[in-house]
C-alpha cells in the first residue's frame, strides 16, 4: 500500500494502489459509471429533441461543461452530422439523417436510424 501523502491530508478516493495515480472519478449519485452512448450521441440525441436548444441546457441534460458541448458540436459540424444556422442570438442545428455512424461495426447504419430507434421508432 503506498504512504499516506506527506502533508498529513487523507487520501482522496482518485488515488489508486498503483502509486497515487488519479483514476477515473466515481459515478455521481444516481448515474452509472459508464453509458452506452459517448458524449457526441448524448450531445446528438439532445439535438433531435429540440434543434433550437441552447449550449448551456445540452451541457445541463448531459453533464459535461458547456466548452465541451461546443467542441463536441465543432465535430459534429465538421463531419457533416449537423449543421448550425444563426436565427438572431439563437443558433438552429439542421441534422443530416443519412449521415452513416462512423465506427465500422455500426456504418451501415444511419444517424437516423440510431435517433429513431432513441426516440422510440425501432
Amino acid at each position: 500500500m503506498p504512504a499516506p501523502p506527506r502533508d498529513g491530508s487523507p487520501r482522496t478516493a482518485s488515488a489508486t494502489a498503483d502509486g497515487g495515480r488519479p483514476s477515473a472519478p466515481p459515478a455521481a449519485a444516481g448515474r452509472p459509471g459508464w453509458t452506452f452512448l459517448s458524449n457526441h450521441g448524448h450531445v446528438l440525441a439532445c439535438i433531435a429533441q429540440d434543434p433550437e436548444a441552447r449550449v448551456r441546457e445540452i451541457a445541463h441534460r448531459v453533464g459535461i461543461t458547456e466548452r465541451a458541448v461546443m467542441r463536441i458540436l465543432g465535430d459534429l459540424d465538421e463531419a457533416g452530422v449537423l449543421t448550425r444556422t444563426r436565427e438572431g442570438r439563437r443558433s438552429r442545428y439542421t441534422i443530416d439523417p443519412a449521415t452513416p455512424l462512423r465506427h465500422p461495426v455500426e456504418a451501415h447504419h444511419t444517424v437516423g436510424e440510431l435517433l429513431a430507434l432513441l426516440a422510440g421508432g425501432a
